[in-house]
């Protein structure tokens, strides 16, 4: 073993330790092309069979993981908690008055406090779309408002 083994066993340490703080499975296909590198400078191959065992096996990793990678880290497809609303239809039970917007809606078996930024009064039984959460409101918009708004 040479000053090479050392230097590709704290290469892989390092990398593979980086790869605890990051996310994405990025500096893991480089560590463990290091540690291959470390291994075969343990067999007593030249330096060149060393950078080419380094790079083949963190090529091959770097393009293997990441499919994992983006199944893994990407924002689950649906929405959880009250997330879960924005972009439904819901039906005003409560006037909502302009101002300062205080009303209620349901929305699938809930009741909710709403509140929207229309200037009129929307009044009970009118449809509305959720734009956001603020706080414990939703903010809501009547459907007929929200598709006008796209033409």
């Amino acid at each position: 073993m040479d000053a090479w083994f050392w230097v590709w066993v704290g290469l892989a340490a390092v990398l593979i330790v980086g790869e605890m703080f990051t996310a994405g499975f990025f500096l893991l296909p480089f560590g463990i092309g290091a540690a291959a590198a470390a291994a075969v400078d343990y067999l007593g191959l030249s330096l060149g069979w060393q950078w080419a065992a380094f790079l083949a096996v963190s090529i091959a990793l770097l393009f293997g993981l990441r499919g994992f990678a983006d199944r893994v880290t990407h924002e689950p497809p649906q929405k959880v908690n009250v997330d879960r609303l924005v972009g439904k239809i819901g039906t005003v039970t409560e006037g909502i008055e302009p101002g300062d917007g205080a009303g209620r809606i349901r929305i699938e078996r809930e009741e909710w406090r709403a509140d929207s930024p229309a200037t009129e009064l929307i009044p009970v039984g009118t449809r509305v779309i959720i734009d956001r959460i603020e706080g414990t409101h939703l903010v809501v918009t009547p459907v007929e408002v929200a598709d006008t708004k796209g033409d």
